[in-house]
């Protein structure tokens, strides 16, 4: 397959969907949806779904004791299976079933011109829809065929589809959700990873909603694909109104729904990320007792001797070429897209980052918070949870001790705004000039910029940073305080900070759980929010908007201020290689593919909207396999950094870096493989 198939990536494209039907008119459905699998197998898709009791509709009432209706059901179904011959799509159709002189309501799974399976519904809706009146509960029919298509078929409630590998359906229906121990849970664990549900529920106010919340309650239960495709235009309105509703859930997030009440074709189309699932089912999801006995389509043997669960394997030709990604890439992975829920979310991180300086201040005697002040990100951020760390615990922000710390490329815009931000959040501020003490170390070390020559190396560099570090541990020692780190997550991934005597190191790392860029974002959160005046909120503007740069290096009479993104690359692509490293553990081509899908074109997706237009960035696939692979190397290069971070709080659920509960490597592992996995599997060529 090639690297833009989104089915070499591990995903698959799934359709819930729902079509005008005719009442009783079997003929007339099947040829609906038969044209609809054939637009389905044009989209690419492997599993589609239709509502319960589509091919006759479901509210035909008494009719389903009719000879009439149940002979034409059963020709309009052998019409679907006739159709789905050279058909790529697994199609799942309601209909209805009878089998020993019963009939029952039940998801006929078909493939390539073949009925893998009938699954009869067991849980049967009561109240006003009454379907004891038709049908009879289905109930364990292991062994049992039914005669429905052109060769007989199981008819058990309890088999599973495999499509593809990695892709286990479970055929569920509506009322499944709302009982106490739904029938998807056992299927679960018994290797489902997909529950395509067939429904027929009523529209009422506040039901759409209440579907939602239990199918997204579901979904995370159970780690799993959850698909609804629910009843719709041409159902009887006799009694009752159908709304058609269609959705896709994937570990509790929504990836998709149609709108409600469609009066033509309609219904949700996405790609499932079956990584994701598998990884999370790993974790999560315990195995059943229950085994799986494996049927080919044809195989004489239709279930293996012992085993409880059928699970019935088919062979899809899945598409080999770019046919999009039905799916939304998060730029932003740790933080969410919706407006209201990231403003919960930063409202949520500061409340995790205060707590937690205010236990360690309170169990370590109280000491002052002793500061480095940069008018940089990190050290704002630092700043600000310090400040409501002395409000929760009623002490004045003067017990702040906040120092600027001028080297030899310290701008007077950032010196001005550490300042003015010191005096306006009402802390004890000084400035310590640190050249003085460079000048002599760099003399005592015989470097060449103490006669004058402008090498600006590591070396040079390093002893502004570690005297920096040195004097806030000694002020600490003097005045007794407690040093607040401002080192962040995108930082110690990159091992982009100096070790031991530098910003590596303090006696609590407020910033540990935090990336680069949320950092950006809880910043201009505190802004939008007015958490502070309007002074200090004109201070912080400055501040955000600003090149980032550690301002170690001399920009000379013409030259631009040391950039740190033009030395290390985009802190956006990093933290998005960060998020999918750490928190998934995906593979560095799939990083690649994911990256170039949220990144290649920055006029689509969603930006957060506190993003002025320059930040809007897109960057091609070439950009993203350079920096990816930069991220590797300094990943697994500088573990040893992370071995010995200071103590520090997770603020996202992207994971921790810490050796003691986040991440845990050896710092002497080499990065050989993943390059090489990156280089083998990614176009392009080294640079």
């Amino acid at each position: 397959m090639e690297f833009t198939s989104s089915y070499a990536q591990g995903f698959a494209r799934v359709a819930a969907r729902v079509l005008p039907i005719r009442l009783a008119r079997p003929d007339q459905n099947a040829r609906a949806i038969a044209e609809d699998m054939a637009w389905l197998d044009r989209q690419g898709v492997v599993v589609g779904v239709y509502p319960e009791l589509c091919v006759t509709g479901y509210s035909c009432g008494d009719l389903f004791t009719q000879q009439v209706l149940l002979d034409a059901a059963q020709n309009a179904v052998q019409e679907i299976v006739a159709a789905s011959e050279h058909v790529m799509s697994l199609v799942i159709v309601g209909a209805p079933v009878r089998h020993r002189d019963r009939v029952y309501n039940c998801a006929v799974v078909i493939h390539r011109g073949t009925v893998l399976g009938v699954v009869p519904k067991v849980h049967l809706a009561g109240g006003a829809l009454d379907e004891r009146r038709w049908f009879a509960p289905g109930e364990d029919f292991a062994d049992d065929l039914v005669w429905i298509g052109p060769h007989g078929s199981h008819l058990d409630p309890g088999q599973l589809f495999q499509p593809m590998t990695g892709l286990v359906v479970h055929a569920g229906f509506g009322e499944d959700l709302w009982t106490a121990v739904p029938p998807a849970g056992q299927a679960v664990l018994a290797g489902a990873s997909v529950v395509a549900c067939l429904a027929a529920s009523p529209a009422a106010i506040g039901q759409a909603g209440r579907r939602l919340m239990m199918a997204q309650a579901a979904s995370a239960r159970y780690n799993c694909a959850y698909l609804w495709a629910g009843a719709g235009p041409g159902e009887s309105s006799t009694d009752q109104s159908w709304d058609g509703q269609t959705f896709v859930y994937e570990c509790g997030d929504l990836l998709g729904q149609s709108e409600r009440f469609p009066t033509a074709a309609a219904g949700t189309i996405v790609d499932i990320d079956l990584r994701r699932l598998a990884r999370e089912r790993a974790h999560r999801v315990q195995p059943s007792s229950t085994r799986l006995g494996t049927v080919l389509p044809g195989d004489p043997a239709h279930q293996i001797a012992g085993s409880q669960t059928r699970l019935v394997v088919t062979a899809c030709d899945l598409p080999a070429a770019d046919i999009g990604l039905r799916r939304e890439v998060d730029r932003f992975p740790f933080l969410p897209q919706d407006p209201h829920k990231l403003a919960e979310e930063c409202r949520e991180a500061y409340d995790i980052q205060v707590n937690a300086l205010v236990q360690r201040l309170s169990a370590t005697g109280n000491p002052k918070p002793v500061i480095g002040v940069s008018g940089g990100l990190d050290s704002t951020q630092a700043l600000i949870v310090s400040a409501k760390a002395m409000d929760l615990l009623g002490r004045p922000r003067s017990d702040i001790l906040a120092f600027t710390m001028p080297g030899f490329a310290t701008s007077d815009r950032t010196k001005n705004s550490a300042l003015a931000l010191m005096e306006a959040m009402g802390t004890t501020h000084e400035t310590v000039d640190i050249r003085p003490a460079a000048n002599q170390m760099l003399a005592d070390l015989g470097h060449p910029v103490a006669d004058g020559a402008p090498v600006y190396d590591i070396t040079f560099e390093n002893v502004q940073a570690g005297l920096r570090a040195d004097y806030l541990f000694r002020l600490a020692n003097q005045r007794g305080g407690m040093v607040i780190g401002t080192g962040d997550l995108s930082e110690s991934a990159l091992g982009w900070c100096t070790y031991g005597v530098g910003d590596h190191i303090s006696h609590y790392g407020v910033n540990a759980g935090l990336p680069k860029t949320l950092i950006q974002f809880l910043i201009r959160w505190v802004i939008s929010e007015g958490i502070f005046d309007q002074n200090t909120s004109r201070i912080l503007t400055t501040i955000v908007d600003q090149e980032i740069s550690p301002e170690l290096v001399p920009a000379g009479d013409n030259a631009a201020m040391q950039s740190t993104e033009s030395a290390i690359g985009p802190y956006a692509l990093h933290d998005f290689f960060l998020y999918h490293f750490l928190r998934l553990g995906e593979v560095p081509s799939r990083i690649a593919y994911l990256a170039w899908h949220g990144f290649h074109d920055a006029a689509t997706g969603h930006w957060p909207t506190s993003w002025t237009i320059d930040l809007k960035v897109s960057y091609d696939l070439a950009t993203i396999r350079k920096w990816l692979a930069f991220f590797l190397k300094r990943f697994f290069t500088y573990q040893y950094k992370r071995s010995a971070m200071p103590d520090g709080p997770q603020v996202s659920l992207g994971g921790s870096l810490s050796p003691r509960g986040g991440y845990r490597m050896p710092s002497d592992v080499s990065a050989q493989a993943w390059l090489a996995e990156l280089t083998n599997n990614v176009p392009g060529e080294e640079k």
